[in-house]
């Protein structure tokens, strides 16, 4: 503004430029406002979505505990359905699937497992289902598409990913394929969620190499 004005002058520049300018000052300050008390309401729903979620989860794992099968998988469709993003609605996922394996209904744990290693926003999470989707493909003898399941970058868990190989592998009956994963397995270095005692116990059981080939080339 300009120093030379006078007082009035001033006041009267003031006035017009808040005739021009006052509203968006007043709406802004306002949008602030709404802001702050929006994000204040989303933490609160957030908060109480959280802990919805986390009282479904305590429902399921007690229906586990008493082997209501029909009541866990229920459950687990409400937090499928209202909480897909909360990581209790994952774990809950994971939990099924093992109730499913311990009755043997392998299809239907696979299910479960392939629905948290596609849905899961925790990459951990879905790593840890794509294990475990494995292992119950090799149960069910579907070797391939177990071998396909562990073909990506494991990260922290190539250790382990390498150990299931190595066991798909000696159901086939290729020891030489499977001491390559076990020493994978132990050569990692990201081991540390390996069980390297077992892993060695495995290594160990191999048949001498020779003989693998030996043995392999019998069969051919």
């Amino acid at each position: 503004m300009d120093e030379f004005l006078s007082e009035k002058e001033q006041i009267e520049a003031i006035r017009q430029w808040w005739r021009e300018n006052g509203w968006y000052l007043i709406g802004g300050v306002a949008l602030g406002v709404v802001g702050l008390l929006g994000w204040n309401q989303y933490g609160t729903y957030r908060d109480t979505q959280a802990e919805s979620a986390a009282a479904l989860y305590v429902e399921l794992r007690q229906a586990v505990v008493d082997d209501a099968a029909g009541d866990a998988r229920n459950i687990l469709a409400q937090l499928r359905e209202n909480y897909s993003r909360s990581p209790y609605t994952d774990h809950g996922g994971l939990l099924v699937a093992v109730m499913r394996m311990d009755a043997g209904q392998l299809i239907g744990a696979g299910e479960e497992l392939r629905y948290v290693m596609q849905a899961s926003s925790d990459p951990q999470l879905a790593m840890i289902a794509r294990l475990r989707l494995a292992r119950v493909l090799a149960q069910q003898g579907e070797y391939d598409e177990a071998l396909t399941t562990l073909d990506v970058d494991a990260g922290l868990f190539s250790g382990r990913f390498n150990e299931v190989r190595g066991d798909i592998h000696v159901a086939l009956g290729d020891p030489t394929s499977a001491r390559t994963a076990y020493s994978a397995a132990l050569s990692t270095t990201e081991s540390d969620l390996v069980d390297r005692n077992l892993v060695q116990m495995k290594l160990d059981d191999l048949p001498p190499a020779a003989s693998g080939a030996t043995a392999q080339e019998t069969t051919q």
